[in-house]
């Protein structure tokens, strides 16, 4: 391992064992192979763990470097604010917080870009942001998109990360399913393509509605995918579950899934998608 190479640098029997400067937060461990990764290193890398080609989660920001042509991306500037329906108290105080931590303001950014060239509707969920929960500002902000794409005849994308419906938002939250939904059928009407990229992990209500009733759709390795979580499903039917179940390759062999890409070639698969499809 890295991290124990460098610890056993310089010491002898009559000096005090020199210390090793390792900087905080410059690290990190593979939780697949245990493999202690050079944060630097693993950027350049896609985010991809270099050893056993795990796929670490990885912010909208990210993503959008990742797949986005340099300084073409223009988000929507929707202005609207996350409600509190069930006025809890902690909900909002989370809130402030995440968007100081993220520097977003909901779970999902949604804008027009360019990938190679090609344009197009983007919308990018973020793990970071309530583990990419669905409540109101998210269900209308992906709606906005769908609209403005049958507007402006675009082809839409969406990368989905979620852990389901937020709960802390009940009823409402729910009603984003039908609402996206309803928006889909309107972009399928009007002729236009619609992409969705799922990953690690797209659960509960996002997997329920707009992610997977698209055209075309795709999964990075190894994502968990599903409504409810396998752990859950177990307890429910009392039976073992298949090995690799509601993992994308599992998904793949059953025909829910379309093709898995690697990250490192998501913006070419999409880019050739596109230009089949205009």
């Amino acid at each position: 391992m890295v991290v124990d190479k460098l610890k056993k640098r310089g010491t002898d029997n009559t000096s005090t064992v020199n210390k090793v400067d390792i900087p905080v937060g410059k690290w990190v461990k593979c939780d697949v192979c245990g493999e202690i990764i050079y944060k630097d290193i693993l950027h350049e890398n896609y985010s991809v763990c270099p050893e056993c080609g795990k796929h670490f989660r990885i912010s909208a920001r990210r993503r959008i470097k990742q797949i986005v042509d340099e300084n073409t991306f223009t988000p929507f500037d929707l202005n609207i604010k996350t409600s509190n329906p069930l006025n809890m108290d902690e909900y909002m105080k989370k809130l402030e917080t995440l968007k100081e931590k993220t520097g977003i303001d909901e779970a999902v950014l949604c804008g027009i870009g360019d990938i190679e060239g090609k344009k197009a509707v983007i919308c990018i969920m973020d793990g970071n942001f309530f583990m990419g929960s669905m409540g109101s500002v998210v269900g209308e902000k992906i709606t906005y998109s769908i609209e403005k794409a049958i507007e402006l005849k675009l082809p839409l994308i969406i990368f989905s990360v979620s852990g389901g419906a937020r709960m802390q938002e009940g009823i409402i939250s729910l009603i984003q399913m039908a609402k996206t939904t309803s928006a889909l059928a309107k972009l399928n009407e009007a002729g236009l393509l619609y992409i969705s990229v799922l990953t690690d992990p797209t659960y509960g209500g996002v997997t329920a509605s707009f992610a997977t009733v698209a055209d075309i759709i795709l999964a990075e390795p190894k994502a968990m995918i599903g409504f409810a979580g396998p752990r859950v499903i177990k307890q429910t039917i009392g039976q073992e579950l298949p090995e690799g179940f509601q993992t994308s390759e599992f998904l793949l062999e059953h025909g829910f899934v379309d093709k898995i890409v690697h990250r490192k070639d998501m913006k070419q698969v999409l880019s050739k998608l596109l230009e089949y499809h205009s």
